[in-house]
Order: C-alpha cells, then sequence, then structure tokens
C-alpha cells in the first residue's frame, strides 16, 4: 500500500476524530485497495498504519452495519413467516437517513473520493447475508420479491424497533389464447352501471352488470392456487359481448398480483378451469411470460389482423351474384361507431379488407368470412352506422344490411 495511500486514509481518520468503521474507510478507498470487502480493506488499513481496531459509533454510518448483521435477516424470515410467501430470487434495496447519506457524500466532496455511495454496499451487504442464510439467489432481472430494509429510525433513540422489513412480492404473468364458445359473456369484469360496483339490488349485490367473464372464469382458479391478491386480465382487443371467439382463441395475458405462491402446474389448473367454465370459455397453451408481453400483445400493429365470419341479413332482396360486388370492399373510412362514442375518441380510422368469402343462403340472408387489418369494426362495416363507415356492405349492395351473429376465428399477432 503507498504511502500516497495511507497519507490520505490517515487525514481522513483524523478529519473524523477516528470516528470511522472499517466499512466505511475501506469504501472510500475500494478503487485503490485490494481487500475481500470494504471492511477487509478498511482493516488493512488501520494495520499498515499500526493502528488499533476500531470500536464506537461511526460518524458516518452509525453502525449501520451492525443492524444488518443483528436484526435483517430475523426480521426477514420473520415477514417470509408471516406472509406464507414462496420465492426463489430477490433483490434488495434500502431506506437510509438523510444524515448518513448527506455526511457520507460530504467525505466524498471533500476529500475528492470517486467511489460508490453507502447505499449500494448497504444493498450489497444484505443481499449477501440473505443469499447465505436463504438459499435464494439475488436476480436483477427477474426476481420474485424486493426486500425492501428501512433504517430512516435508527437515528432514535427512543426507538425500540428501528429497523422495519418490507417485502414486495413482483407479479407472475400467464400468456395463452381463450375462446369463448357462448354469447353474452364480457371478456373482463364489468362494474354494474347503477351502484358502480358497489352492490344493489339491480345487480343481485354482486356489484357486477353481467355474472361471469371470460377473465373471471379463469383468474378465480389462479388466485385460489397462488393465493394472490388480484388478477388483471390483459387482452390482445376484445369481442363484444354477443360476439363468439372461435377458431385459434385471442391471445391475453393474465396477471396474478402479489402472488404467494408462485411454482403451480398451468396443466392442472386448465383441467380445473374447464371444469368450472363448463363449455362456455376454453382456455389454451397456458404458459408463465414476463413483464412486457403484457404490453406486445396490446400494441396494434399493421402486421396484425383478425378473421371474422358473420351472418348478414338484408331488408330487401339480394341475388347471389350480388355477392361479388363485396370485393370492391378495401380501404374503409371508419369514423368512431355511434355505440362507442361516449368512450373513444371521435376520429376517422383508415383500414384494410384483407380478403372476403360470401356464401349466399337465402335472398336475404348470407355468410360472410372476412379478414381485416386490427381495429375495423365489422358491424359498422356492415351496416353503415349511418354513414360513418365508408364504403359499407350496405351501401355496395343497394340495400340495409345488418349483422346477425358475429364470431371471430382468428386473432393475428406479432
Amino acid at each position: 500500500m503507498n504511502q500516497e495511500i495511507l497519507s490520505k486514509a490517515e487525514e481522513l481518520i483524523n478529519s473524523t476524530d477516528g470516528r470511522i468503521c472499517n466499512h466505511c474507510l475501506g469504501r472510500k478507498f475500494s478503487d485503490c485497495v485490494e481487500g475481500n470487502g470494504n471492511e477487509d480493506r478498511g482493516a488493512k488499513i488501520r494495520e499498515s498504519l499500526d493502528m488499533e481496531a476500531y470500536d464506537g459509533e461511526c460518524e458516518i454510518c452509525h453502525n449501520i452495519f451492525d443492524y444488518i448483521e443483528k436484526d435483517v435477516l430475523d426480521l426477514v424470515n420473520e415477514k417470509i413467516n408471516l406472509l406464507n410467501v414462496e420465492f426463489d430470487t430477490f433483490v434488495v434495496g434500502c431506506k437510509l437517513p438523510k444524515e448518513i447519506v448527506e455526511r457520507d457524500q460530504e467525505i466524498s466532496d471533500e476529500f475528492n473520493f470517486d467511489v460508490e455511495i453507502i447505499k449500494k454496499e448497504v444493498n450489497r451487504e444484505i443481499g449477501k447475508l440473505l443469499e447465505a442464510n436463504l438459499e435464494q439467489n439475488v436476480d436483477f432481472d427477474g426476481e420474485d420479491v424486493l426486500v425492501m430494509v428501512d433504517f430512516r429510525r435508527i437515528l432514535k433513540e427512543d426507538d425500540e424497533n428501528p429497523v422495519k422489513v418490507r417485502l414486495q412480492i413482483n407479479p407472475i404473468f400467464i400468456e395463452g389464447r381463450y375462446r369463448k364458445l357462448v354469447r353474452g359473456i364480457p371478456q373482463t369484469k364489468w362494474p354494474c352501471t347503477k351502484c358502480k360496483g358497489k352492490g344493489c339490488e339491480e345487480c343481485n349485490f354482486t356489484g357486477k352488470q353481467y355474472p361471469e367473464s371470460v377473465e373471471e372464469l379463469l383468474s378465480e382458479t389462479v388466485l385460489k392456487h397462488t393465493n394472490g391478491y388480484e388478477a388483471k386480465f390483459h387482452g390482445a382487443g376484445r369481442e363484444d359481448i354477443d360476439v363468439r371467439m372461435l377458431g385459434t382463441g385471442r391471445p391475453f395475458v393474465l396477471e396474478i398480483k402479489e402472488p404467494k405462491i408462485r411454482k403451480i402446474d398451468l396443466d392442472k389448473i386448465a383441467e380445473e378451469v374447464a371444469e368450472v367454465a363448463k363449455g362456455k370459455t376454453e382456455y389454451l397453451n397456458l404458459k408463465f411470460t414476463e413483464r412486457k408481453r403484457k404490453a406486445e400483445i396490446k400494441v396494434s400493429s399493421p402486421d396484425t389482423y383478425k378473421v371474422y365470419r358473420a351472418l348478414v341479413k338484408c331488408e330487401d332482396d339480394i341475388k347471389e351474384e350480388d355477392l361479388d360486388k363485396l370485393q370492391t370492399l378495401h380501404m374503409i373510412q371508419q369514423r368512431t361507431p355511434i355505440r362507442v362514442s361516449h368512450r373513444r375518441a371521435d376520429k376517422i380510422r383508415e383500414k384494410e379488407v384483407k380478403s372476403i368469402e360470401a356464401k349466399f343462403i337465402d335472398s336475404k340472408t348470407f355468410e360472410m368470412i372476412i379478414k381485416t387489418e386490427g381495429g375495423l369494426y365489422i358491424k359498422e362495416l356492415i351496416s353503415s352506422d349511418e354513414g360513418r363507415s365508408n364504403p359499407s356492405v350496405s351501401e355496395v349492395l343497394g340495400t340495409q344490411a345488418i349483422c346477425a351473429e358475429l364470431d371471430v376465428i382468428e386473432v393475428g399477432i406479432k
């Protein structure tokens, strides 16, 4: 250890009247002194200066590292047992008294130290302690739990429990596709329009406009198995309540917040949900996924498409050859439909019809298989929505047409 380092270290020790622990001393020289951690570096510096080991209250950290050794592990274990939470990976965060943070920075500024702040060392020491004793690993990319240790009260002498621990349990995300095989079920829970979810006679005190949803038929079972706090459903678009979702199904991500149990058998859950749903909905290809996936499936893109089957009823008689006119439908200008104008911005959107196949049934009825760019309103494409969709099926056939039944057959996403 060269003399310049030792001289600067001695000056630092004297400036604190010797009241600096090995952790804080070693941290200030972590970029130029070899050692097995900052505490070891501090001890080597004192030994090189022929100084005795320091035993007192550190002016910088107020012996916060003693609190880590004495209290943190027990408090974390206590919280784990209280919540009965299972996890494999974690990260650590801490909250420190501002006096400690400010004094640490003052020392660095005064002596021109360009080293890590005290908060990083505190987090690292807690992480090392927990890894060694909990047999779980620190993982900054996909942690199950955030362990937050609050030291902000350690400078209050009258506080019997100055260290607090909080566990933040991160969500799990389950991706899959759903099929809705019957009409009359919404994708997500709808609060009662009269009581806004509080419960009233109108909704039989359930707080819901509809007794069940695609979301609830799955989430209630998953919440039971994970002991989670809440579920949130993220779908790649949604179909109307009176529309079935058939074919390959619609992609979705189910987010389970604060799951106490993370290791669940998704195949068994799918079987259990099938019994609960009783043929009304199906959930396919369930798998665990990452947080970013919930945003990916919701983002609309020109590359996404949907395929529909529509049963169309016409006011006037048509001939089978009239259906050939439907091939002229290509680029559609759609103003926000009347039925959703109360909750969607009033603007004109241009969407592409990629292909149409029409099957004549009788003089006033035909079936249409239509592939479109995502975001095209099919019911309005058929009816014209009082001229807000242009062109429309009604316009090209020369008669008012309505969508009597609609099924989604395929939803394509990136």
